[in-house]
């Protein structure tokens, strides 16, 4: 851990959400724009010392036909970073609403395409059946799981976490499950909610750790 000096990990948004938002301002090539964004954020990337680089994109869930240019530019990315790679995927959160539609299950082949350690998933806030899709994810790539909803005031208990975690593992089987965290940022609660939740999790994997589950993170 000695190259990696007091930072645990450093996330940013992912280049195909960041090449849509300036598609939005100006006419031209998405996949030119988003594969040179890329380039540009691997050339950063390559740079970073730290435990975790984490990308985030939440515009792939909602469009799953963008999936092929999507790994593309988050392959590039993650094939020059030096750490644990990471890359976060949610449905979106905006006043505690979903802002974009779809499931897990037409997103496996895209999921499975990236050159990941792992995935940060938002899951506390989804039907059960997409912890099913998530069976199908390549062994290679541990399995984030989101136990804390963010886009609700409600404070999960401890017990209602580990049981989330449970859940998950018998839905995905011994040593899937690699780390528990929210299902997305925090930006939309008070402080002293997110606080509460914060605490939450962590009771709750401990809670889940001291039942003889097989997780760390």
């Amino acid at each position: 851990m000695s190259e990696h000096p007091g930072i645990a990990k450093i996330s940013f948004t992912g280049s195909i959400g960041t090449g849509k938002r300036v598609m939005a301002l100006a006419a031209g090539n998405l996949k030119r724009l988003t594969l040179a964004i890329a380039d540009a954020l691997a050339a950063q990337a390559a740079d970073l010392r730290c435990a975790c680089v984490q990308i985030d994109e939440a515009n792939i869930p909602g469009n799953p036909a963008d999936g092929p240019l999507a790994a593309e530019a988050i392959n590039r990315v993650l094939d020059a970073v030096r750490g644990e790679k990471a890359v976060h995927f949610c449905f979106g959160n905006y006043g505690g609403q979903t802002i974009q539609q779809g499931t897990w299950t037409a997103l496996m082949a895209f999921l499975n395409s990236l050159r990941a350690d792992h995935l940060v998933l938002e899951l506390a806030h989804r039907p059960s059946s997409d912890l099913e899709a998530l069976r199908g994810l390549d062994s290679r790539i541990g399995i984030g799981v989101g136990v804390i909803d963010i886009k609700v005031n409600h404070v999960e208990t401890p017990e209602e976490v580990a049981g989330a975690l449970e859940q998950a593992e018998r839905a995905l089987g011994l040593g899937r499950v690699r780390y528990a965290h929210p299902d997305c940022g925090f930006w939309m609660l008070k402080r002293s909610v997110a606080d509460r939740k914060i605490a939450a999790l962590v009771s709750g994997r401990d809670l889940y750790l001291g039942r003889g589950r097989d997780m760390h993170g």
